[in-house]
C-alpha cells in the first residue's frame, strides 16, 4: 500500500456484512491473544475479532486511514502504528499469537519479505491469517485502480511457505458467486465497472448464502478469494 491510497472502495465493501461474516467464520478459531492486523482500513474486521484478542496492534501506512482509526478506536489495549509491519524498528521485540492480512498483501511489492517478517514475529504455534484476491486471470481494471499488484493462487503460497519454513494448515478458495461476478465484470464491464457500484456490491453480498452452498458442493474448487492459514 502507498500513502496515496485513499481506499475509495472500502465504504462499499465495509457494508458487505454477509461476506464479512462468512470470512470471519473461516478465521475466528485462529484468532487469540496478542493480535496484529496489517492494513486494517476502517477497522471493520477488528469489530468482529476484538473480543477474541487480549491486545490488538494495528499497522496502517495510509495517512487517511490511520487518522480514521485513531479517532475510532481509543481503547487502552489497541495500539495503532502508521507504518508497514515490516518497517518496524528492529529493537521492537513484540511477539504475536496471530497476525492478520485481510486483502492487504496484494498491495505490497515484496510480499515474501513482508510475510517472512511477520512469521518471525509469531510466537510458537502462532498463526498467520492471509486473505487475498484469487486467480491472476481475473486481474482487471478494478484491481489496477485500487493498487492491487497481483492476484494469487495456491501455488504462490506453497512457495512462500517453503521459503519461510512455515506450515500451511488451511488453504482454500471461497466465494464462488464473487468469482463469477468478477469474471463477468472483467469480460463485459472492464471500463465501466464503477457504474452502479454500490448496487453491485449490495447484490453480491445478498448472494453470499448461495456462495456458501456452491463452495461446499464444489469443495472450494474456486472462488473470488483465497484464504491461507500458516502455523509456526
Amino acid at each position: 500500500m502507498k500513502d496515496i491510497y485513499q481506499g475509495w472502495e472500502l465504504p462499499y465493501f465495509n457494508k458487505a456484512k454477509n461476506f464479512r461474516e462468512y470470512q470471519f467464520s473461516l478465521t475466528k478459531e485462529y484468532i487469540r491473544g496478542s493480535v496484529a492486523e496489517v492494513g486494517p482500513g476502517h477497522g471493520v474486521n477488528l469489530e468482529r475479532y476484538y473480543k477474541y484478542a487480549s491486545k490488538v496492534f494495528l499497522f496502517e501506512p495510509s495517512n487517511n486511514l490511520y487518522n480514521i482509526l485513531k479517532k475510532k478506536f481509543k481503547q487502552n489495549n489497541i495500539k495503532i502504528y502508521k507504518k508497514y509491519f515490516n518497517s518496524l524498528d528492529a529493537n521492537i521485540k513484540k511477539k504475536y499469537n496471530t497476525i492478520i492480512y485481510l486483502d492487504v498483501l496484494e498491495h505490497i511489492n515484496n510480499d515474501t519479505h513482508e510475510i517472512a517478517k511477520a512469521y518471525k514475529s509469531l510466537i510458537k504455534n502462532g498463526h498467520l491469517i492471509i486473505n487475498v484476491p484469487a486467480f491472476s486471470y481475473l486481474y482487471s481494471q478494478f484491481d489496477l485502480d485500487i493498487g492491487h499488484i497481483k492476484r494469487y493462487n495456491k501455488k504462490d503460497f506453497q512457495i512462500i511457505a517453503k521459503k519461510i519454513k512455515g506450515k500451511i494448515i488451511l488453504i482454500k478458495y471461497y466465494d464462488s458467486i464473487g468469482y463469477f461476478l468478477s469474471l463477468i465484470s472483467k469480460l463485459l464491464y472492464q471500463k465501466k465497472y464503477r457504474n452502479n457500484f454500490k448496487l453491485k456490491i449490495l447484490l453480491w453480498d445478498k448472494m453470499i448464502i448461495i456462495s456458501k452452498l456452491i463452495d461446499f458442493l464444489t469443495m472450494n474448487l474456486f472462488g473470488k478469494s483465497l484464504l491461507v492459514i500458516i502455523k509456526k
